[in-house]
């Protein structure tokens, strides 16, 4: 029986493994993920990016047996009759690799990674280039995979790092992430900042934004069409910020009528607690295919939307 220890360092040594070999790849939406696999090749996987990236069945001899023994020390290889199936998949973003979870990602505790967290990252480095500053603790809300903090590392040289999220599973791959990256960082088990300690100058977040009736926690963001975690989480940053500090949150948000109501309702909420906003259209219409939901009957368009909320001085 191996150690959590000892199942995270496989994992580690496998990032190591996949690095050395190259390995690329870009995950994309749940839904185009579905497509590809439905259209070939066979359901089998044939290389790296078959098996780590589409997660795909595969048979021994398809994977370098140092790779096979690395999933089976990672506690994540999945035997499926005469195949397997790893249990974490790997995406690349810059120059980071990433582990994040396998698809589908319907498991509550799934740690999601897709175009939503390039995204994310490009609004957030994109907004510290157009404002510099010192930063001493930036915070990833909703950590996840860890990406946001992990990428934005280098920018805040010296930064105290935490990473704070609700699940267990999400902070164990964060962990590992941030190692491979050779990142320390601090990882809290929390919904809120409120176990948090001293000043913090800046915090990042990519909340839940989906009404999804499942309630899965990577995806639901709860009442308002999936908007009250971004609003939430907004106002409990905007709290907790050091004068003159900043939360950059990218997210979702639905269109009913022409009307934005994340926006209308941070308009309301910030300018009690001292800060300012700034709030900008990324992409007009993301997750079409969720407008044929009932939870999005009356809704028009879902808007990915990057947000800069400062504290005054």
């Amino acid at each position: 029986m191996r150690t959590a220890a000892e199942a995270e360092a496989g994992l580690l040594a496998l990032l190591r493994h996949l690095d050395a070999e190259g390995y690329d790849f870009v995950p994309v939406t749940p839904a185009t993920h579905a497509r590809v696999l439905a259209r070939g090749p066979g359901g089998e996987a044939t290389g790296l990016r078959d098996i780590f990236g589409w997660n795909r069945a595969f048979r021994a001899e398809a994977l370098p047996g140092p790779l096979l023994d690395l999933l089976r020390a990672g506690d994540v290889l999945a035997a499926e009759g005469d195949r397997f199936r790893s249990r974490v998949r790997v995406a690349r973003l810059a120059t980071h690799l990433f582990l994040h979870s396998a698809f589908p990602t319907d498991d509550s505790r799934a740690a999601f990674f897709g175009p939503d967290t390039y995204r994310f990252v490009r609004f957030a480095e994109t907004v510290l280039r157009e404002q510099p500053g010192p930063i001493a603790h930036l915070v990833d809300m909703g950590a996840g995979s860890g990406a946001g903090a992990i990428s934005l590392a280098g920018k805040v040289d010296g930064a105290r790092l935490s990473l704070v999220d609700t699940n267990a599973e999400a902070l164990r791959l964060a962990r590992i992430n941030a190692a491979f990256a050779g990142i320390n960082a601090d990882l809290v088990e929390a919904s809120t900042l409120a176990s948090l300690s001293g000043e913090i100058d800046l915090v990042v977040a990519n909340p839940p934004f989906m009404a999804d009736p499942a309630g899965r926690a990577y995806r639901d963001g709860g009442d308002l069409i999936g908007a009250r975690r971004s609003l939430d989480w907004a106002v409990d940053a905007a709290r907790r910020l050091a004068p003159a500090g900043r939360m950059i949150l990218y997210t979702g948000s639905a269109i009913v009528g022409g009307i934005d109501g994340l926006k209308t309702a941070l308009e309301g909420a910030l300018p009690p607690l001292g800060c300012a906003l700034d709030y900008r259209e990324i992409d007009v219409d993301i997750f079409g295919e969720e407008l044929e939901t009932e939870p999005y009957r009356e809704v028009e368009r879902i808007a990915a939307v990057g947000i800069v909320i400062r504290k005054a001085r």
